[in-house]
């Protein structure tokens, strides 16, 4: 029962598409009158992570296209091409404009909430629930806001929603200021959020554990390398030893377990298994169609009409870097799983591979964009291999090295790789990781986090670009560029990040 993500409403502050931050405050015009009871703070939480349907789409066109997972270029021009040759001109790139715009309307909508949480929730019975519904606005302001810090670095923060004369005043605010209020919010969620829901309906909806898993995730953000002073997302701080107590804390609840096969934590038929922490919840079937697009990103359209089906939507194929296919061993089944090695159509042979680890053949729809499947952001796999990470790191109250060892050992086991681990090093871990999370956009963060992108991806271009269409790597292009509409509408208030 997927019922909190997505809902058609009528309520016009909701459907509305906002695109900047000098909005109108939802404590003026129609919202003053609309927060009357309950139901409508119900609805106006569910408004909140309507924001995050894009979310999926942008971890593959900005993490997974832009890391050495993907060589996806000379089939273009398309717009996933600048991003994956580390092209400057990308400010006008509707994959970036879309990462702005779409966070902060779900920061708009979260303030808006909570300032009519502080000025009419006395209405909300039980009263327990205006708690949850603060909570769940804050970890969704933090999720945005930690979304925002990853991709462009510095950002302006609001805290509530502003006026025009507002917006026009604010500046982008320092990361480590940004990441105050993203831990605030987490804390607050993680503390007020329940264990689990009860109701089917409020599958979907963050749990503490959910706030504790982003909390972690951003503490180890926060201890990656700065890069030379970069106001990108890493501070350069110690902080491994906060993220694993939170990742232990996870871990002991018992709430979640390690999936015994591979394959059916992506099941259609499996969603909210125990191995997810946290995903975004589609809705199918509703008119117009409101369901997921990421499962056909990475696939070409020639594919599904290889097989007799109707395109989708992936249009070319973005193949996958030869150097990623070459660190599978032949027992790896994640490799079968989630990576197509070419095809055949029209008597034209494709070569190349593709990744298609959303896909299931029998459950098309009607609509490319009404796909029937969550998107997993947070799953009790990367919880334990997230600890491992903070035990090498140094974090030595979380564990030891036969930890690490045992976590790997789980993890290449049910890959089909038979024997133990021994001495598991980081390196070996960030290489363990990228096979794992293949095709879920985590790869381009765990590189930026590892310290060591500025001889990755070099060394990787090096050997994979042989058509010669990648720009030579810098640590500027850690993060993107601020979208130019915005620099454009405020003029001399920002700065664009340094590279472009």
């Amino acid at each position: 029962m997927k019922k909190i993500i997505f809902l058609i409403t009528t309520v016009a502050f909701i459907t509305s598409c906002e695109k900047k931050l000098d909005q109108i405050p939802l404590s003026a015009a129609t919202s003053a009158t609309y927060y009357s009871q309950t139901s409508e703070f119900v609805a106006g939480v569910n408004s909140v992570y309507n924001d995050l349907k894009g979310y999926p789409d942008r971890l593959i066109n900005l993490s997974e296209t832009r890391s050495d997972n993907l060589y996806a270029t000379a089939d273009g021009p398309r717009d996933w091409e600048p991003i994956n040759n580390f092209q400057k001109t990308i400010s006008g790139n509707p994959y970036v404009i879309e990462a702005w715009n779409s966070n902060f309307n779900g920061i708009y909508r979260a303030n808006g909430l909570l300032e009519q949480l502080a000025l009419k929730g006395s209405v909300i019975t039980p009263t327990t629930l205006k708690t949850q519904i603060e909570a769940e606005a804050k970890f969704l302001r933090a999720f945005y806001y930690f979304d925002l810090v990853r991709w462009f670095g510095a950002v302006p923060l609001a805290d509530h929603t502003l006026t025009a004369t507002e917006a026009a005043t604010i500046k982008r605010s320092k990361v480590s200021d940004v990441y105050n209020l993203i831990i605030s919010d987490l804390q607050f969620a993680g503390a007020n959020l329940p264990d689990v829901y009860a109701a089917a309906a409020d599958k979907g909806r963050a749990t503490k554990y959910a706030a504790k898993s982003i909390l972690a995730l951003v503490y180890m953000t926060r201890s990656g390398s700065n890069y030379g002073g970069i106001e990108g997302p890493g501070l350069g701080l110690n902080e491994w030893p906060q993220a694993v107590a939170l990742l232990n804390e996870i871990i002991a609840s018992n709430k979640y377990t390690f999936g015994a096969n591979y394959a059916n934590i992506f099941s259609f038929t499996n969603e909210n298994n125990p191995e997810v922490v946290f995903d975004v919840q589609y809705v199918n079937g509703l008119n117009p169609a409101v369901g997921a697009t990421f499962p056909w990103i990475t696939v070409p359209d020639s594919w599904f009409l290889s097989l007799g089906k109707a395109i989708q939507g992936g249009l070319l194929i973005r193949p996958v870097s030869t150097d990623f296919l070459n660190t599978f061993v032949a027992a790896d089944t994640r490799k079968t799983f989630y990576i197509q090695p070419g095809y055949t159509y029209n008597g034209v042979a494709e070569t190349r591979s593709f990744l298609k680890k959303y896909i299931d053949l029998t459950k098309i729809p009607t609509v490319r964009t009404d796909w029937p499947i969550n998107f997993i952001v947070s799953r009790y796999t990367d919880i334990l291999m997230l600890k491992a990470e903070c035990i090498l790191r140094g974090a030595t109250t979380g564990g030891t090295q036969a930890d690490v060892d045992a976590i790997v050992t789980q993890v290449r086991n049910r890959a089909g790789i038979t024997g133990a681990s021994s001495n598991i090093t980081l390196a070996q871990l960030l290489d363990e990781r990228r096979k794992e999370f293949g095709n879920e956009g985590l790869r381009w963060h765990d590189l930026v986090r590892s310290g060591n992108i500025e001889t990755i991806i070099p060394a990787w271009i090096a050997t994979e670009d042989v058509l010669h269409q990648i720009q030579p790597f810098n640590k500027n292009f850690i993060i993107y560029p601020v979208p130019q509409a915005e620099l454009d509408a405020r003029a001399g208030l920002y700065t664009q990040n340094t590279g472009y």
